[in-house]
């Protein structure tokens, strides 16, 4: 039997964005989270690096958000950034407060650097930040008598009720599989807040793990709101290369702590791409892999970090060190294999600077968002800062509105009458792989006019079969991940085939020079619009 919850605030997803926005939210009101499996189930418990915060006397914000807006390659929200980094030594603090303990020496934190920043900035707990973050975060949410916590639940579709102000919708929950009982349940609130992480999970080889189907941005969309700069997916340079372990990520700190990338020959290669060398952004240095790999025909590239004293790197780097140990990789004195891996969602869902969405009552932030802090590529650990700004701010905005009444609208049981159980879970299985391969192919960290074009022909044949399977068989987790992904990838191809030039993440051989007259991607239901960087993304 389906069952039905009520709530003050829906929080889907329970990485760092949703517990923040969690506990700030629960001395005010009910707090339900769903969660897809445990802990371990959200990208950013495998964030590795940190959290990047002027804490250093000879560092600054104004310098901190230089380097953002530098990495952005000029799609940034100055007014987002300068306001995000000002506020993350308050973040920080909340973080203690919260029990995180972040690395110390002599009595100051411990400061690493990673690509594209100009000084030591990213305060991290050894090489498992993420880790602990979400373990404290949710240990106190755990203990809140005002946070209910769902595990074994994935999300399917929003709940939207029309408005007779402005002819609007508002947001008043949504329709969730229990994967333990396969029944689908109602879930009512008065807000909602999607933080279900990205879509990395699209592509072949990612470092996500494997829940990043890229549900709220994909349900968001179903239900109305717009979404931006989807083209720009982040691939992380540096994933170890090893068949039993296909998506464990080697921090950029690594590279920070002196760690040098070489040919199979021995040879370094950086030096030929960009002066910064392994400490340039993200985008390129990937790039720059990708070009040797393809160009010597080999299947990966080498990060050495052995010059370092054995003691540093496994004090620093104890995860990733045992990671290669069990697979008889000793990092203090061989070089580790890699290659790059889809890591980020830089586009998503747009919304404010209070994480609002197009739609009444709904809320996105993390990956699922777009703000525009990003912009066409990623700074490296500014991923949990907005995770915990967003999440803050979002708690903020609804607590002023909490006076909202609870619309007593009758939500309709899911109707399960005129579908019946698949024979044929192989199509999902099959399609779940082609839709993996074309992405990785075809819309790739270079991609082409005809490369994008063979996604988008593939895309739309897999999104009706998977459109005719969804209106004739039974929900279950792996369909509508599957149904999430096809049309998030979707998203992705529009809006890749719509930039005409190359900035940033999106490297098109056809356009390989950015346009001076610099736009944001925005797709809506109705049209392809852009709308100058300068302005903020969403009012």
């Amino acid at each position: 039997m389906s069952q039905r919850f009520s709530t003050d605030v829906l929080v889907i997803g329970g990485g760092a964005a949703g517990l923040c926005s969690a506990l700030n939210l629960a001395e005010h009101c009910r707090v339900t989270m769903l969660c897809k499996g445990g802990i371990e189930s959200s990208a950013s418990h495998w964030a590795q690096g940190g959290v990047a915060a002027v804490t250093n006397p000879a560092d600054s914000v104004s310098s901190h958000a230089a380097d953002t807006i530098s990495a952005g390659a000029g799609l940034c929200n100055e007014m987002i950034v300068s306001t995000t980094v000002a506020q993350a030594p308050e973040i920080i603090d909340s973080l203690i407060n919260w029990g995180v303990e972040f690395d110390q020496s002599q009595n100051s934190f411990h400061l690493t650097q990673e690509g594209g920043h100009s000084f030591r900035r990213i305060l991290h707990v050894a090489d498992a930040t993420g880790r602990a973050i979400n373990e404290r975060l949710t240990e106190r949410a755990l203990d809140h008598p005002n946070i209910e916590l769902f595990n074994d639940r994935v999300a399917i579709d929003l709940i939207t009720l029309d408005e007779t102000v402005k002819n609007s919708k508002h947001c008043a929950g949504a329709y969730v599989l229990n994967t333990s009982t396969g029944h689908v349940e109602v879930f009512q609130s008065k807000f909602t807040i999607l933080a279900t992480g990205g879509a990395s999970k699209g592509y072949l080889y990612t470092t996500n793990p494997d829940g990043s189907t890229g549900d709220g941005i994909a349900m968001a969309w179903r239900a109305g709101c717009r979404v931006a700069n989807m083209e720009f997916n982040q691939f992380h340079p540096t994933c170890l290369y090893h068949p039993l372990n296909k998506s464990f990520l080697i921090s950029e700190t690594v590279r920070g702590e002196g760690g040098i990338l070489r040919l199979p020959s021995g040879e370094r290669f950086m030096q030929r791409f960009d002066p910064r060398m392994e400490l340039a952004p993200r985008d390129i240095v990937a790039r720059a892999i990708d070009h040797e790999i393809k160009r010597l025909g080999i299947e990966c590239v080498y990060l050495d970090i052995s010059h370092r004293p054995k003691q540093a790197i496994e004090q620093q780097f104890p995860t990733i060190a045992q990671r290669c140990k069990d697979h008889g990789i000793d990092i203090s004195t061989d070089p580790i294999p890699v290659v790059p891996a889809a890591h980020y969602t830089c586009g998503g869902v747009l919304v404010d600077q209070k994480g609002a969405t197009d739609i009444s009552g709904l809320y996105a932030i993390g990956e699922t968002s777009c703000t525009g802090l990003h912009g066409a590529n990623r700074l490296a650990s500014n991923s949990l800062l907005e995770c915990l700004v967003f999440g803050t701010s979002a708690a903020r905005d609804i607590i002023e509105r909490l006076d909202t009444k609870l619309l007593q609208t009758k939500i309709p049981k899911w109707d399960e009458s005129q579908v019946t159980n698949s024979d044929e879970e192989v199509i999902i299985s099959h399609n779940w792989d082609e839709l993996r391969r074309s992405m990785w192919d075809y819309v790739g960290i270079v991609r082409t006019d005809k490369r994008l074009q063979r996604a988008q022909r593939r895309i739309e044949l897999l999104k009706q079969e998977i459109n005719e399977y969804y209106s004739n068989y039974r929900v279950s987790s792996d369909l509508i991940e599957l149904r999430n992904l096809i049309h998030v990838a979707d998203l992705i191809v529009h809006s890749a085939l719509s930039r005409k030039e190359s900035r940033g993440l999106h490297y098109n051989i056809d356009h390989p020079e950015p346009d001076p007259s610099t736009k944001n991607t925005i797709l809506s239901k109705k049209s392809v619009t852009a709308l100058d960087f300068s302005q903020p993304l969403a009012s």
